[in-house]
């Protein structure tokens, strides 16, 4: 893959988390199996990395140290946009960064602000990424859908593919 497009992949991959903002985050724990949760994104760095806010003492933070491979999904029904990534994710207790990162939204969740003892990132680095972009409105996709049950044709659902990271 060229460096243009790789460039422009990430691109795409930057600005469709940062229209969703908010993924579900999937661990893995022996015990219970898979675990989902919303997260809301705080970042996405130049290098594709994601962050996020957590508590160190979570039950996802402790899923982690035991397995870092997690799943991210992020969907955009109204936009008939989706993306799926798996990553390796590891707690950065950085306050610098937490600084740089800090918002509004952020201090719901940690009113003790940036120096709550118990607050970290959430750092994951892609290491796949796949997309779906129909790329059409609501009433295109229903009428696509429709015409495919009428005509017996597959519906094409539009754009898939890997991103590169």
């Amino acid at each position: 893959m060229s460096e243009q497009s790789k460039t422009e992949s990430l691109k795409y991959f930057r600005d469709e988390i940062n229209e969703v903002k908010t993924a579900m985050l999937t661990t893995y724990n022996s015990e219970r199996g898979f675990s989902s949760r919303p997260m809301g994104t705080a970042d996405v760095d130049a290098d594709g990395n994601i962050w996020f806010f957590t508590n160190e003492d979570s039950a996802k933070a402790s899923e982690i140290s035991v397995e870092n491979t997690i799943s991210l999904t992020y969907s955009d029904p109204k936009n008939h946009t989706y993306l799926s990534i798996i990553g390796e994710a590891e707690l950065v207790a950085d306050r610098a960064k937490m600084k740089a990162l800090w918002n509004p939204f952020v201090q719901a969740f940690f009113p003790d602000g940036v120096e709550d003892p118990k607050l970290t990132l959430l750092k994951i680095t892609p290491t796949d990424a796949e997309y779906w972009d129909s790329n059409s409105s609501s009433m295109v996709v229903l009428f696509n859908v429709l015409k495919a049950a009428v005509t017996g044709k597959r519906y094409d659902e539009g754009a898939h593919g890997t991103i590169a990271l």
